[in-house]
């Protein structure tokens, strides 16, 4: 994931307006974004992740829901969200917790919630006993009317396009290597078990035939064995040679991991000299297309939609959106847009090429100082509302 929202590959947000660009980059800040994407991605792995936009008193609120208790439906139109309902079971001491009357008799009792978003309210049931046959009555007094016109929810799909209305899930990132883990876990342990014998070999007494002492004795001096003339003793050892096997087998495994999952194969203890970013690249690739995937999942389905959500709320309420700089009123999602940075910083010999060849295009005429100047800053990641990817 460090490839994807890192502190060095977090992408720009840009747009036609500059004060807009800098009041999303704001809200950015204040709803801590960066963690929260950071962690979208991780649960949504698996294959889905829902955001939550929420207001209080005008401020913006951001958190995760557990999309393996959302039912989601969307427009087949639009392919915006309909609606989203959300049920799991809790307990009555829980209800009672959050404001709800529960007896003293039902805390133990489990309930099951509900409620719905949809693109005018949230709709919240009454808590109902598991197994009830009666139906949910509309609670008046936690359900919520906001005319918002649209879902105040962020749908996201795993390894998707952000378009896709035709199932809730994506693909699962590591569905393919669940098996090779698997394996490698259980050869591990099986090694271990083969070092720790080693370490402690069976003691073997021959009596003959007279059993004076059949418990098991420890190491030591001061356990020394006393027997016949006709008996012996032998520890049942073995050669580390399996253990050998079991580490090559491993490493194997691992390397297969890697290749199902597109990560890096290369190890960064070889590497001896400074590499430049194109060779880091070069030798990352295959990262570099799962990550490229992911941006797009997370990016665009993502991200975005979190800040033309900004956008429409700024719009739509009284006081418009809240932020530490002040209320912001009316932003129009004009040219609204990621910019990436680059996946590994330039090397100082490529910033020096790249600086001489802007200087000979603008010595020639074929390009102006302005333009040069944003070309160097993308790729020094400096930060600039006139570059976009998309």
């Amino acid at each position: 994931m460090a490839l994807l929202f890192g502190d060095c590959h977090w992408p720009d947000v840009v747009s036609d307006d500059h004060e807009i660009t800098t009041a999303l980059r704001i809200f950015a800040s204040d709803t801590n974004l960066a963690a929260l994407m950071t962690e979208a991605a991780i649960r949504g792995s698996i294959g889905s992740t829902a955001i939550l936009f929420e207001i209080e008193s005008g401020k913006p609120r951001l958190r995760l829901l557990d999309t393996s208790l959302l039912d989601p439906v969307w427009d087949e139109v639009d392919g915006d969200l309909l609606r989203v309902s959300e049920r799991f079971i809790v307990a009555g001491q829980a209800l009672r917790d959050r404001g709800f009357s529960v007896s003293d008799d039902d805390l133990a009792t489990r309930f099951v919630w509900h409620r719905v978003w949809d693109r005018s309210c949230c709709i919240v049931y009454e808590p109902c006993k598991v197994g009830s046959s009666e139906g949910a009555n509309v609670d008046r007094v936690h359900t919520i009317i906001h005319d918002f016109g649209f879902v105040p929810i962020v749908w996201i799909r795993n390894l998707a396009a952000a378009n896709s209305t035709d199932r809730p899930d994506g693909e699962c990132t590591f569905e393919r290597a669940i098996d090779t883990v698997i394996e490698a876990d259980y050869l591990l342990s099986q090694a271990g078990r083969g070092l720790k014998y080693s370490s402690d070999p069976t003691l073997v007494l021959k009596t003959g035939g007279i059993n004076r002492d059949p418990v098991a004795r420890e190491g030591g001096v001061v356990s020394a064995l006393t027997l016949p003339p006709e008996g012996d003793a032998k520890l049942l050892e073995i050669n580390g040679n399996s253990a050998n096997a079991v580490l090559n087998h491993y490493r194997e495994l691992r390397a297969l991991v890697l290749e199902q999952l597109h990560g890096s194969r290369a190890h960064a203890d070889h590497l001896t000299s400074q590499v430049s970013g194109k060779a880091m690249e070069r030798l990352n690739q295959p990262l570099i297309w799962i990550a490229e995937r992911l941006r797009h999942s997370y990016g665009r389905g993502g991200l975005v939609q979190i800040y033309r959500m900004a956008c429409e709320f700024s719009k739509r309420l009284s006081g418009g959106l809240v932020l530490s700089s002040g209320a912001v009123i009316g932003m129009e999602p004009l040219g609204l847009g990621l910019r990436w940075p680059p996946w590994y910083p330039p090397g100082e010999g490529e910033l020096q090429q790249l600086s001489a060849s802007l200087q000979t295009a603008i010595q020639g005429g074929f390009m102006d100082a302005g333009d040069a100047a944003h070309i160097f800053m993308g790729a020094v990641n400096i930060a600039g509302h006139r570059i976009r990817d998309f």
